[in-house]
């Protein structure tokens, strides 16, 4: 799951009510489909539809050590070079909702006099669907998740870039972003946001520190603290969080022992905390609902926002390996095939890759931006980021290291769905 699914109206989403909720509702009480049915069948109906192109061909899987270049195609190529930009133009974006900084919007429109219209969506899916229909009309797709390019690219929902339009991307967007294994060359993709998963707790309740252990990742399986320990409600994050704390650092295995081995982890953690399964980490850790969150950097890095009065943010913790052995993401934008405004678009990521304007879109939404001169010691000159939480700052450097939960082979990433559900559906 994407860190911002399940935000609705430009809100968080309620406290308590979760995608496991929903889940539930939607197969019924105390169900535990397994199969290609029920629950089961819903989730990899989702996730199937990204692992092969339009015609039934599968994708290849990007990889680090396996980079994917996608093909240009005949009848979608990039726009020109040298054009101008739109005229008496609105720029349509479709986001994931509470992902940009409306101020950012406001602030492109008046530098290059056009009108910017937001569009949200709440899960990849949705947006996946309502683009392929063909009933939809936007310019700008933005978060879009690495999984994913590759559908979007068969499918032709995307088109290839002009890099003539996007001088930020080489002059200020880490270099490791200017060839993603996951698009080579940067053909459609620009980076957005980075984030990693973690581990976050209350240090006023618990003075212990996973930094302090040799695997922080195994923190939550404390059973002093039961009631009090959440994992999120994921099915490749919290069964990645197992493996690790088993010492398994494949977050893209498709070992049916491995799996056994996270789905026995997980068991044994809801037997030892009673442990709660919801993505609230960013509101329950800085209230003291939550001693324990495993945790998105991106949310925690917003903990300010979330503190009750009088409370300081000092208390929340946030930890992630100093060797950037975990799990890390980013998101991308792209512009879309029928984009009505694609001079304007392309200036839009421009735009965002600016630092200036990247500073201002973090203040926002908390989540990082691979561009040069976003660091620490900037994030907390300019009051964005607590210095508590600077632990929540993702660096290049580490991202090397970092482990991607990658798009699965279809099978195998049923294998991961029903390994969770034996966990999640029973709580």
């Amino acid at each position: 799951m994407h860190p911002k699914e399940g935000w609705q109206d430009g809100r968080p989403p309620i406290p308590g009510v979760s995608r496991r909720a929903f889940l539930r509702r939607s197969a019924g009480a105390g169900a535990l489909a397994l199969g290609a049915s029920g629950v089961g069948g819903l989730l990899s109906a989702c996730s199937g539809a990204l692992a092969t192109g339009p015609v039934g061909k599968p994708l290849p899987l990007a990889r680090p050590d396996h980079p994917v270049t996608w093909p240009i195609y005949a009848d979608n190529k990039p726009i020109k070079s040298g054009l101008l930009p739109e005229r008496n133009a609105t720029l349509k974006v479709f986001n994931w909702t509470a992902y940009v900084n409306p101020q950012s919007l406001k602030n492109f429109g008046k530098k290059y006099n056009c009108q910017v219209e937001l569009t949200n969506f709440n899960t990849m899916t949705e947006a996946l669907a309502k683009l392929s229909s063909g009933q939809v009309n936007f310019d700008v797709f933005m978060g879009v998740t690495a999984d994913v390019i590759g559908k979007a690219v068969a499918e032709k929902l995307i088109q290839p870039l002009n890099h003539s339009y996007l001088p930020n991307l080489v002059h200020q967007a880490w270099r490791e972003y200017q060839n993603p294994f996951y698009d080579q060359r940067w053909q459609y993709t620009v980076p957005y946001t980075i984030y990693t998963t973690g581990i976050a707790w209350r240090k006023d309740h618990i003075p212990d520190d996973p930094g302090n252990w040799p695997n922080g990742y195994a923190f939550p399986w404390q059973s002093k603290y039961a009631g009090k320990v959440a994992i999120l409600d994921d099915y490749r994050e919290s069964p990645c969080l197992a493996l690790m704390k088993h010492g398994i650092y494949d977050l893209n295995t498709t070992s049916a022992s491995q799996l056994a081995i996270a789905q026995r982890e997980l068991k044994e953690l809801v037997k030892m905390t009673n442990v709660h399964i919801d993505n609230n980490d960013y509101t329950e850790i800085p209230s003291g609902q939550m001693w324990i969150h495993h945790a998105w950097s991106g949310d925690m890095a917003a903990a300010a926002s979330y503190m009750p009065k009088g409370v300081p943010v000092d208390v929340v913790g946030y930890w992630f390996p100093a060797d950037g052995k975990g799990p890390t993401a980013n998101d991308t934008n792209t512009i879309l095939r029928g984009a009505q405004n694609p001079v304007l678009a392309h200036l839009f990521l421009n735009y965002l890759q600016d630092l200036d304007n990247a500073l201002t879109n973090i203040s926002y939404n908390g989540y990082m931006q691979p561009v040069y001169g976003v660091t620490e010691d900037r994030l907390v000159h300019d009051g964005i980021l607590p210095k508590s939480l600077t632990s929540t700052v993702v660096l290049e450097e580490g991202l090397r290291h970092g482990l991607w939960e990658l798009q699965l082979p279809i099978e195998s990433d049923l294998a991961w769905q029903q390994a969770w559900q034996t966990v999640s559906l029973g709580i």
